[in-house]
């Protein structure tokens, strides 16, 4: 099959042929049509996360915001057919430990993650383990740049804006780094009635986030954060969002935020703080402020979020704001160096 392949960390991805994935009884064998090239891509690439137990055997076929046709079912699998059209969680869960059980899929004990754990979207053809328990079925009425769209950022960012921070109504929410996750929070945040104040440190990110909703903008490379937060929400916002992951935005998030507000943590760290990022502890024990993690989100949720873009409450085309061929992403992921993206761009051309 073909795909783009990370022969060496930091180095020019490389398009080749490689072999056609095997499909395992429980799993199926995934036609891609589309794929987000995230910056989770990125951090894979420079050989960032080990610290978090992720070490890539290379060569390696990334690729983790994909979705397309069923090629193959393996024997085992009950729910599935070849040919129908399917979103992959970039988490797969086992079904059966206790987080499984309990509804928790995307923090399985024995979790796996297509493009991380195994070979993913970069490549014409890619495997999905524990079909049955993981993969939902796309409406026909979405777009596959739509779906890749949501494969990873958009639905992090509903997880965690819905069933983590539990985002209501009227609420300030403050969302430090508009990339493809903190755009994604924005939209959603607005959906559910919230007044979003985007922060960033490009004009362009920020002109976007108005454009999908946020009711204010900080450039934080001109203005202290924290500071023009509280001055607009009248004291601190309820909930203040780091969807970046370096120290600057998760300290900035957590000063945001008023007494009893809740800091929500989706952006995962890179390789200058490897997981640790002082935080201010008097200030969270004396304004009793809540942190909370989110990671992903397990299959069960998948339904409510597409009906919601069926409906058209959310628009995760939106944030799409170009189509590449498979021979065009390492320029994206050079871009990334540097935070030159401007929302998310997807692969969904295989022949040049």
């Amino acid at each position: 099959m073909k795909a783009l392949v990370l022969e060496e960390f930091k180095k020019p991805l490389v398009v080749r042929e490689m072999p056609d994935p095997e499909c395992s009884p429980d799993g199926v064998i995934l036609k891609v049509e589309a794929n987000g090239v995230c910056r989770s891509d990125w951090h894979a690439w420079q050989g960032d996360w080990d610290w978090i137990g992720i070490e890539l055997p290379l060569p390696h076929v990334l690729g983790h915001e994909f979705t397309g046709v069923i090629e193959e079912v393996g024997k085992n699998v009950r729910n599935f057919k070849k040919g129908d059209r399917v979103i992959v969680p970039f988490t797969i869960g086992d079904g059966t430990c206790p987080y499984c059980v309990s509804g928790h899929h995307n923090i399985c004990e024995n979790i796996q993650m297509p493009g991380f754990t195994s070979w993913g979207g970069y490549g014409r053809y890619a495997h999905v383990p524990s079909a049955d328990t993981n993969l939902t079925q796309l409406p026909e009425n979405i777009s596959f740049v739509d779906a890749a769209g949501m494969g990873c950022r958009f639905m992090t960012a509903f997880h965690g804006v819905t069933d983590q921070a539990q985002v209501r109504a009227g609420e300030w929410v403050a969302v430090h780094g508009c990339g493809g996750v903190g755009l994604s929070a924005i939209q959603i945040a607005t959906a559910l009635g919230a007044n979003v104040i985007a922060v960033d440190i490009g004009d362009d990110k920020l002109d976007f986030a108005k454009q999908l909703g946020a009711v204010a903008t900080v450039n934080a490379k001109y203005e202290n954060a924290p500071e023009a937060i509280r001055e607009i929400t009248k004291g601190g916002a309820p909930v203040s969002i780091d969807a970046l992951g370096i120290a600057q935005t998760c300290q900035a998030s957590v000063s945001s935020l008023r007494k009893r507000g809740r800091h929500l943590q989706i952006g995962l760290t890179t390789r200058a703080e490897e997981g640790m990022i002082p935080l201010p502890i008097d200030l969270i024990v004396q304004y009793e402020i809540q942190l909370i993690g989110s990671l992903g989100m397990q299959p069960s949720r998948y339904p409510n979020m597409l009906s919601m873009v069926e409906k058209g409450k959310l628009n995760p085309g939106a944030l799409v704001t170009q189509t590449i061929s498979l021979e065009e992403a390492p320029r994206i992921f050079n871009e990334m160096d540097s935070f030159q993206n401007l929302g998310v761009t997807v692969v969904d051309k295989w022949d040049k």
